[in-house]
Parts: C-alpha cells; structure tokens; sequence
C-alpha cells in the first residue's frame, strides 16, 4: 500500500546512555523498615522530606509508602504552623 521508509545512510541519531526506560530497585520506606515513628517536633527527621526551598518532597523521591508519607506531610504541615519549620527560605 506505502512504499516502505528507507533509513537514511550514516550514522545513527543520537542515543540516550542507558537506553530506554530502564529497571531500578524501588526505595524502601525507612518508617516500614526501621519501625519508627514520625513526630512534628523532630525537626531534624522532617527536614529530610522538605527541599531548601520549603517543598515536600515527593514519594517516588524519598522512597516512603502512601501511608507514611501522609503522616510525613501532616507533621510538616504542623511543624510549619506552629514555627519549628519554615514555610519558605528567605
């Protein structure tokens, strides 16, 4: 029906290093593994989950499962009302 589509002599186009797509090992979530809990008032534990700009940062990033990463989201949200962590950096 279509003439088929020669490829064009030379050199292939650029590859990405890697190939597509690719496998890697999911990230555990260190709250299911260690057994610890998530406290507000641990601000040193709640600033690993939040960038230098003051974003959450999300779960394919840090590896938690759904429901510590809402626990996670909950205590940074009550860190921040109540001033132990900042909103945004100044």
């Amino acid at each position: 029906m279509y003439p088929a589509k020669s490829k064009p002599a030379g050199r292939p186009g650029p590859r990405r290093e890697g190939g597509r797509g690719g496998h890697y090992k999911r990230k555990s979530c260190r709250f299911c593994a260690n057994k610890e809990g998530i406290d507000f008032k641990n601000t040193a534990q709640l600033r690993n989950f939040v960038t230098e700009r003051g974003k959450i940062l999300p779960r394919r990033i840090t590896g938690n499962c759904a429901r510590h990463q809402r626990a996670v989201i909950r205590a940074v949200k009550r860190a921040r009302t109540i001033a132990l962590l900042p909103y945004a950096t100044s």
